[in-house]
């Protein structure tokens, strides 16, 4: 169990202390707002309130080209700052949230903070600006910090200058945003937060504590009820942990549903490797995020009532440590799965399709039109795509493409991979159905088909996040250290979500 120091850590800090978002239609004193963004478009004379001209701001090498800042004096006091966004027709949600977090920090030391709304030629709406500069900031601004100072907030208030004819548009972007930001906030910090403090016990106490606050139903499993239920796979992983697993159901049931989408997320709270022990380096290090999957979901669920979301979804997330003592899971050992299936372990440290194949065959057993499993799933796809992409296979192409264009909107790209089935050959056994490891090559693509395997033939996408899951610098509104990548995808997914099969 944790010690009562570990468990005095807030898993979720983001959710005490949100930022104030204002819309107005006149400019805040320099008391509310220290800092003052005013986009500039290429070749146009700046708005007055950055009291400067073209020409000095030309000294500067400033010309309103895409994604230039330029920091500039006030003898008012205020921070005013120069954001270039290029052509007006050509302005989209993606820069506009790289701006505004680049914004929030260039000027790190004002924690109230404006941003004027530009023309009316852009070829974004009002709505969608506001809804790109509230997550550009607010995640920009974001932070897990343990130490002295940690309780500070990085930002009291948010004002968005606007017209007065768009002030209600305007405030529907803006909460979108607070809610969309809060998501990936709320991943964020399960994801950084230590293992010691985050047992899968304890996120099922976060959980259930989230979970009035979106009108979500949630249901606790515990280790006696994972036997009873025959969920070998969280139970073989479990068997080295002195703390229990969990598996947390969570529901968002809206009146008349025009859908029911599955969502199945791996939550290994902190991945040693177990007997096939991982090497003591950075990426051992790094391993308690080996739950940002669940912590994506858990985040996304979040926001799908403020959002609207007409779609049912029914969220498995898949909790426990991977530990090495004498209790725990041996290579060679063979695991029955909740759908009875046999799998020979030949590899410890491939413990997240195990875990995920029990949740995996739960939600099939729930009536899901379609299911999407999130993971940090393979070493190979991080090698495969780098740190800005993450991979998607499937076996419905039309689920693959709503989880593509999720990404796109949200700015958490993901690209196919082939499912290519003749790799199934490498998951067969002598002593079971399958093993739970292939081959040497093609990595992520036999775990995605060892995981097919439990779809039982109902429309399902893969989402692979090992790539994406840990940033190593700070960029626009990317934190370093366990990103939380997949909330607002699954945010968006989950809002847009059209049954495989339905006409458009």
């Amino acid at each position: 169990m944790s010690t009562r120091a570990t468990r005095d850590i807030d898993p979720v800090p983001s959710l005490r202390r949100p930022p104030e978002v204002v819309v107005s239609d006149t400019l805040p004193p320099v008391t509310e707002a220290a800092a003052l963004a005013v986009p500039v478009t290429a070749g146009a004379a700046p708005p007055s309130d950055l009291r400067t001209d073209q020409p000095q701001l030309a000294v500067l090498g400033f010309t309103g080209a895409p994604h230039e800042v330029v920091v500039l004096p006030d003898p008012g006091g205020r921070a005013l700052v120069a954001l270039g966004v290029g052509e007006a027709s050509a302005v989209d949600a993606r820069l506009v949230r790289d701006l505004a977090a680049t914004y929030a920090r260039a000027v790190p030391l004002q924690k109230t903070l404006a941003v004027e709304l530009p023309g009316p030629d852009l070829a974004l709406s009002p709505g969608d600006f506001a809804q790109a500069v509230v997550e550009g900031v607010l995640l920009a601004r974001w932070r897990f910090f343990l130490g002295r100072g940690g309780d500070e907030p990085q930002l009291t208030r948010l004002t968005l200058v606007v017209p007065s004819d768009v002030l209600e548009e305007v405030r529907a972007g803006a909460a979108r945003g607070q809610v969309t930001a809060r998501a990936a906030a709320i991943s964020r910090d399960l994801s950084n937060c230590p293992a010691a403090t985050l047992s899968a016990e304890r996120m099922g106490e976060v959980a259930t504590e989230v979970a009035p606050l979106a009108d979500l139903e949630v249901e606790l499993f515990d280790r006696q009820q994972l036997e009873d239920m025959g969920c070998g796979g969280i139970l073989g992983v479990n068997r080295g942990s002195v703390d229990e697993p969990r598996l947390i159901k969570l529901s968002y049931r809206p009146d008349s549903p025009t859908g029911h989408l599955g969502l199945v997320g791996k939550g290994i709270m902190y991945d040693s490797g177990g007997i096939s022990l991982k090497p003591s380096d950075e990426s051992h290090a790094q391993m308690k995020n080996d739950m940002t999957g669940a912590a994506a979901i858990l985040g996304a669920m979040t926001a799908l009532r403020d959002l609207g979301c007409t779609a049912a979804v029914t969220a498995y997330l898949c909790c426990t440590d991977n530990m090495p003592s004498g209790s725990a899971m041996k290579l060679g050992d063979v695991l029955h799965l909740r759908n009875g299936t046999t799998v020979e372990v030949l590899n410890t440290d491939a413990e997240g399709r195990l875990v995920m194949a029990d949740g995996l065959c739960l939600a099939v057993e729930d009536g899901v039109d379609a299911v999407v499993d999130v993971a940090t799933l393979t070493g190979a796809c991080l090698r495969t795509f780098g740190v800005d992409i993450a991979g998607v296979m499937g076996s419905d192409a039309g689920v693959v493409d709503q989880v593509r264009r999720a990404g796109e909107v949200a700015d958490e790209p993901v690209w196919e991979l082939p499912l290519h089935r003749n790799y199934r050959s490498q998951l067969e056994s002598q002593v079971a159905d399958m093993t739970n490891m292939g081959g040497p090559n093609a990595g992520s693509i036999t775990a995605a088909l060892f995981l097919e395997e439990f779809t039982d033939g109902i429309p399902w996408a893969h989402v692979d996040i090992a790539s994406t899951a840990q940033q190593p610098t700070e960029r626009t509104w990317r934190n370093k250290g366990a990103s939380g990548f997949g909330a607002r995808l699954l945010v968006e997914l989950a809002t847009r979500f059209e049954t495989p099969g339905s006409s458009r």
